[in-house]
């Protein structure tokens, strides 16, 4: 007889307490093995696969997508105790609920059983348009269901291009380009109506021009996290900011000459990183965070370099572990990797925090400069705008010379403006003259 077990959200790690049910993967009635990845769930640090501990039948879901879950609260059970026939089944838990632990064995196929069907309904001995029958509607995550919600787009009369039918974002911009070249415009949702008290006089429904048009997005997930710590840098952190621009000439013909000889390829961002470790070696105030409640200075020894990246979901900062150890070519590979990450959500925890300094290149957004907020609790970021062909005095004489300029926000706290300025002076020469660097390798 089949024992049936409730399997709870895990703890994720990091302090998290909830997260949003971004897709489910299993269905009930589905068959799941042990370490099976069960639901793709948003956290305020990545998106990640929760992995069932128990291998069995799947015979309840707790959540719709786009809900938040407690950390501890239930999330499916499983009905363990599979039948003869079912050699992959296994009744035994592995114990592993933490995302990324799980065993060495290869999860079954799973049966699926769909709750999404196209009927057709005969009327009059033909054959009618297929009635949808309601069910969730796969879409990869809750940005696609606003995008379509927001535009009054029905997901249901979609075809997805993911995998089994999975609705992507390109599917419902497709649609929306399709109903405006038709001159069609998307139906606007309806609004939900709202019930009064009982016994309450009734009044008149306000008219659609007297009601003004707002959108709400709840501050949740990245974007939620976001906020907290911006907000709490700024009430913390008294922050200044000092900018320079340099001519980047040399330095774009140094990366050009490195790539020529082939092998990986150099990035600009690895230069730029390997230029700040050099840096804080010189001007170690800056590699430091504050202990408000001890009022003291950490200066700490390891720099572990934090990038920021904008992401479909919000502002990440994955972190570049032990970057002053690392050379430009292994710092590329890293960058390359975690930024990859980034697009496609599945950065871990542990690559999301702990930076020491935070490596903010903006000019990808076609800006000059910045005063960005420090990345709390660190104690500085570097900005990089854009580079640009700009009239400069190079060598007595008017010329176009590559420039960008560079920003460096500090705590105020843990320097002053002289530290603050050597820093970003010394980070300037080594762009202007990337020979300066050899002093340091």
């Amino acid at each position: 007889m089949a024992q049936v077990l409730e399997f709870r959200l895990p703890d994720l790690g990091e302090g998290l307490t909830e997260a949003e049910i971004v897709r489910w993967l299993v269905e009930v009635g589905d068959v799941v093995a042990v370490d099976q990845p069960v639901v793709e769930v948003e956290t305020a640090k990545a998106m990640v696969d929760v992995p069932c501990p128990y291998a069995g039948v799947v015979t309840a879901r707790f959540g719709e997508e786009g809900s938040e879950l407690p950390v501890g609260s239930p999330l499916i059970t499983v009905a363990v105790g599979a039948p003869a026939s079912d050699p992959d089944a296994q009744s035994e838990g592995s114990g592993n609920v933490l995302v990324g632990y799980g065993t060495s064995q290869a999860p079954a196929r799973r049966r699926r059983v769909r709750r999404e069907q196209q009927v057709p309904v005969p009327v009059n001995g033909r054959s009618a348009p297929p009635e949808v029958v309601e069910g969730p509607v796969p879409v990869i995550s809750p940005l696609v269901r606003r995008l379509a919600r927001e535009n009054g787009l029905d997901l249901r009369e979609l075809t997805g291009s993911g995998p089994e039918g999975l609705i992507l974002r390109a599917d419902v911009e497709y649609a929306l380009r399709a109903a405006a070249s038709q001159g069609l415009p998307a139906p606007a949702p309806a609004p939900a109506p709202v019930q009064a008290p009982a016994g309450a006089p009734r009044t008149p429904a306000a008219s659609p021009a007297s009601t003004p048009a707002e959108t709400r997005v709840p501050l949740k997930g990245v974007r939620g996290a976001v906020a907290d710590k911006l907000s709490r840098s700024r009430s913390e952190i008294p922050d200044a900011t000092c900018w320079v621009d340099a001519d980047a000439t040399e330095l774009m013909r140094a990366r050009a000459a490195m790539n020529a000889t082939g092998g990986p390829k150099i990035s600009l961002l690895a230069l730029l990183a390997r230029i700040c470790t050099a840096a804080l070696a010189r001007f170690p105030e800056l590699n430091s965070t504050v202990d408000t409640a001890a009022r003291e200075i950490v200066r700490l020894d390891a720099v572990h370099l934090g990038f920021a990246a904008q992401t479909e979901r919000g502002l990440v900062v994955p972190v570049v572990k032990d970057a002053h150890a690392r050379d430009a070519e292994s710092l590329s590979a890293d960058f390359a990797r975690l930024t990859e990450a980034a697009r496609t959500g599945t950065l871990t925890p542990a690559e999301l925090t702990g930076g020491t300094f935070t490596l903010n290149n903006y000019g990808v957004f076609g800006v000059d400069g910045s005063t960005p907020i420090i990345n709390h609790p660190e104690a500085a970021m570097l900005g990089v705008g854009r580079i640009i062909p700009k009239p400069w005095v190079h060598e007595g004489e008017l010329a176009v010379r590559q420039v960008v300029q560079l920003s460096l926000t500090f705590d105020h706290r843990v320097c002053d403006g002289g530290t603050a300025g050597g820093f970003l002076r010394y980070v300037a020469d080594c762009v202007e003259q990337p020979a300066v660097l050899l002093r340091t390798l």
